[in-house]
Order: C-alpha cells, then structure tokens, then sequence
C-alpha cells in the first residue's frame, strides 16, 4: 500500500514554530552581527555604515560578508583602497577577523528579546513544537543558545547555518527542523523572522513565513531607541517594516511574539 500523504483541502495544525534568533528571541534590535560588520570592515580599510551592514543580515557570514562586497557602492569603496577589486581571498581573511567579533557580540548581546518565554510557553500549550534556527556559525550560535537556555528558553531543535549545505535563503535548517522534530507537511508550519532572508527561507520551504517588527533588524533599533519613538514615528517606522516584508512575500507580519499564539490559533482548522 502507499504511504498515507496529506490531501486535505483545509490548511494543517499548526505543529511546529521556526523562530530565527538575533533580532527575534535574543538581542533586541539585532546589534550583534551589524557591529561585527562595520568594525571587519574598518580593519580593512573600508567604511561602511551600520545600515549598510544590516543589508544582507540573515544571511551565513561568509555570504554576508559577499553580499556587502557585491554591493556596487561598498565594492567601489574596495576598489578606491585596494587597487583591485575583491576576491574569495579577501572573504575568507574578513571571515576570520570577523569570526571572533561575532562570538563576542553574541555573548555581550545575549538578552531575550521580552515576551519570548511567554510566548513559547502558550505555544507549547498548544501541542506545538518550538525549533531555533540562525545564520550564525558554530561558536556563535552556542553561545547564543546557552544564554538563551540560562534565561529560561530552550527550543525543541536547534540548528546554525554551518550545519547544512547552504544558509538561508535556502530552505536546509527548516526542513531539518521538520525532520528532527517529525513535522509535515509544510503548511503544519510557521518560520518567524526579523530579516527579508526569514522571510524568503520561509517561503523556499513552502511554511507560513510571518515577519516580526519592534525587534527587529529591519527596525534596527535597541530597546531603548525604540521606546523613546513618539506614537507617530514608531506607527511610521512599523508600517515601513511591514512594507518591506509584505514586498517580499511575507504570510504576514507581527508587531511583536506576543501577538503569534494568536496568530496561530487563527489559522488552525475548526
């Protein structure tokens, strides 16, 4: 006999939640990485800007790293300082200087983003699964999930971009994420990001692929930053967010985690 598929005409329960993590469930405004960035950047010679460096996030950092170097402004820069334009050579000596900037952000950056713990517990509540995904390498992404598992956030799965053939946006660490956790099919899935590369990933794997904005590195803003907004710069600076994600096929978007178990619950099947 064949195996039992899904055909359905109603979407699945929800089963499982893909949360990224810089941006957000750990480090409020995605600091971390962007400050990485500019300070590899100035030991080659190179100026970019925090936005600059917020680019590509989401991204493996070495394809970050190439993403900020394709850049046609950034790569001019390069060209001016160096005589030459940039090659694999040069990603690989920034990776390396950058490498340990990133684990120290990590771990300097190791707040969870409010609402987080809540958030999980209601969705647990739910009977659903809770996996952890990042763009970070080994070192980093240890260290972000040992202070998240010291604040109390423990996700059912987590897995870094080194651990699959390709970071996002390739679809590799959900679709490891299902299978580690025996989820299926797709839509029984939610990927919940702060980056246009969340977002893209999501949609590769054929999940609902929701965008999260206070936090996140689309906003670009600390905690504090965020909260000293007037009423009317912070509706404007939402909508520019839910503008970008919504532009990049996003199912839809959040303002915080706190609004996702309702979301959630919304979709499931009566």
């Amino acid at each position: 006999p064949s195996s039992p598929i899904w055909s359905s005409p109603w979407p699945a329960d929800i089963k499982l939640v893909v949360f990224d993590g810089a941006g957000t469930t750990i480090d409020f405004g995605c600091m971390a990485p962007s400050g990485a960035f500019v300070a590899a950047f100035e030991q080659f010679g190179i100026a970019v800007s925090p936005a600059e460096a917020r680019g590509p996030m989401g991204l493996h950092k070495k394809d970050h790293l190439r993403a900020m170097l394709s850049d046609a402004e950034i790569g001019a820069r390069w060209l001016a300082a160096k005589g030459r334009p940039w090659n694999e050579a040069d990603v690989q000596a920034m990776y390396e200087i950058v490498t340990p900037m990133q684990v120290a952000a990590a771990k300097k950056y190791s707040q969870l983003i409010p609402g987080v713990i809540e958030c999980v517990t209601e969705l647990r509540a739910m009977g659903i699964k809770v996996a952890a995904t990042t763009g970070y390498f080994h070192e980093a992404a240890n260290a972000v999930y040992a202070a998240a598992k010291e604040q109390g956030y423990v996700p059912d799965f987590t897995i870094c971009a080194d651990e699959v053939p390709a970071g996002r946006p390739a679809p590799w660490m959900i679709f490891r994420a299902m299978e580690a956790l025996g989820v299926y099919p797709p839509s029984a899935v939610v990927k919940v990001g702060d980056t246009v590369v969340d977002i893209h990933d999501g949609l590769n794997a054929g999940v609902h692929s929701l965008g999260v904005i206070d936090s996140s590195n689309e906003m670009g803003l600390t905690r504090e930053e965020f909260e000293k907004l007037s009423p009317d710069e912070r509706d404007a600076k939402r909508a520019s967010v839910k503008a970008r994600y919504k532009q990049a096929g996003a199912s839809d978007t959040i303002q915080t985690l706190a609004e996702l178990p309702k979301w959630v619950g919304s979709i499931i099947p009566w």
